[in-house]
C-alpha cells in the first residue's frame, strides 16, 4: 500500500483595503518611518474597518479566494480549522460559523489557538488527519484581526501588526510531496513576556480591566526577540539537519513575518542566500496567523513541484517550531 503524505494542493489569501503606513503612525504615536523600518522592516499593514466584522470576515474571503481559484466544491471539505488568536467571541468557535458561510455543509471545524504558530502546529495538525487516511480535504486558515487588541497609544506594539488572512487545502499525496517533517516545540517561560492580561479565567472583564487598558496585547520586546531569533534558527538548523538538506537543497524559507531581524538571523543560521527567503513583512507587517500563508499566496507563482521548503515561527507561549514541506504543484 502506497505511504500516504499529506499536500498542499491550494492557496487562498486576503487583506483588507485600508493601509496604515509609518507615515500615518508618525501622527498617532511619538514614532518614525525610518525607525520602525530599520528597526522591524515593516513599512506598512492592512487593518479591517467596518461595523461588526471580526476575523471571520477574514477567514471567510481567504476561503472564497482559494475556492474561486482551485474550483473545489465546498461540499466536499472534511474539516476546516481556523488558526487565530483574535476569534469573532468566546465559546463559539470561529471556524464553526467559517465553514457554514463558505458552503462547507459537511464539514466538521474547529479553532486552534498557539498565537504568532497557530498556522504552523495547524499545518501539523491537517496533515496529521490526512495521513490518517480517513479525511480527503482539509481546510486550514490563518486569520487574525489584530487591530482589535492593538492598543494604539503604545508605540511598542502598534508599530507591528496588522489584519489578514490566508488559507491552503490539504489533500493525500501518493508522490513522497507534502509535510516530510516537523519540530514543534512549546514553553510556558514566555506567558509574561507576550500576553493579554485581561478577558480570561484568571482576571475576567471588570469596569478596572478595561479602565486600565489590560484588553490590548503586552509584549516585552526585548525579551520576545532575544527567544524568537534563538528559537527560530534552532529549528530551523535541527529540521535540515535531521533531513539532510543543505543550503543548496532548500529552496525556499518561509519564516513568521514578524521582524526582518528574525527571519535574517534565521536564513543567516540556515546557510541561505537572501534570494531564497520569502519575505512580505514591509507590505502587511505582522498578522500573526496569517503570515505563512500570505507568504505562500503572495509568492505561489515562484514555487515549483518538488521545491523543498522550510516553514518556521515562533510565538507567545512561547510557541516554535520548524516543518519541512516538499511543494506539490505548479501554478497552470
Amino acid at each position: 500500500m502506497n505511504t500516504i503524505t499529506a499536500a498542499i494542493t491550494a492557496v487562498g489569501a486576503y487583506v483588507p483595503d485600508f493601509v496604515l503606513s509609518n507615515k500615518i503612525l508618525e501622527t498617532m504615536v511619538d514614532t518614525n518611518d525610518e525607525w520602525i523600518t530599520s528597526r522591524t522592516g515593516i513599512s506598512e499593514r492592512r487593518i479591517l474597518k467596518g461595523d461588526k466584522l471580526g476575523t471571520s470576515f477574514l477567514a471567510i474571503k481567504a476561503a472564497e479566494n482559494l475556492i474561486e481559484k482551485s474550483g473545489i466544491n465546498p461540499a466536499d471539505i472534511d474539516l476546516v480549522i481556523v488558526a487565530t488568536t483574535t476569534a469573532d467571541m468566546p465559546v463559539a468557535a470561529t471556524s464553526v460559523y467559517v465553514a457554514t458561510q463558505i458552503g462547507a455543509v459537511n464539514a466538521f471545524a474547529y479553532d486552534l489557538q498557539a498565537a504568532c504558530s497557530g498556522f504552523l502546529y495547524g499545518m501539523s495538525t491537517a496533515a496529521a488527519y490526512i495521513q490518517s487516511g480517513r479525511y480527503k480535504k482539509v481546510l486550514l486558515i490563518g486569520a487574525d484581526k489584530m487591530s482589535s487588541i492593538i492598543d494604539y497609544t503604545d508605540r511598542a506594539t502598534c508599530i507591528i501588526f496588522g489584519d489578514g488572512a490566508g488559507a491552503v487545502l490539504f489533500e493525500p499525496n501518493h508522490e513522497g510531496l507534502g509535510l516530510q517533517d516537523e519540530f514543534l516545540r512549546s514553553d510556558g517561560i514566555g506567558r509574561e513576556y507576550l500576553k493579554i492580561d485581561a478577558g480570561g479565567s484568571i482576571l475576567p472583564a471588570s469596569r478596572e480591566t478595561v479602565e486600565n487598558r489590560q484588553h490590548y496585547v503586552f509584549q516585552d520586546g526585548k525579551t520576545v526577540f532575544k527567544y524568537a531569533v534563538t528559537g527560530m534558527a534552532d529549528v530551523s538548523e535541527k529540521i535540515m539537519e535531521r533531513n539532510n538538506l543543505t543550503k543548496d537543497s532548500v529552496d525556499w524559507l518561509l519564516a513568521h513575518q514578524a521582524n526582518k531581524r528574525i527571519i535574517d538571523a534565521t536564513a543567516h543560521r540556515m546557510g541561505l542566500d537572501e534570494d531564497k527567503v520569502l519575505v512580505n513583512i514591509h507590505r502587511y507587517g505582522n498578522t500573526t496567523s496569517g503570515t505563512l500563508p500570505l507568504l505562500l499566496s503572495d509568492f505561489e507563482d515562484k514555487l515549483k513541484k518538488g521545491d523543498n521548503l522550510i516553514f518556521a515561527a515562533f510565538g507567545g507561549g512561547f510557541t516554535w517550531g520548524a516543518i519541512y514541506l516538499k511543494w506539490a504543484y505548479d501554478k497552470q
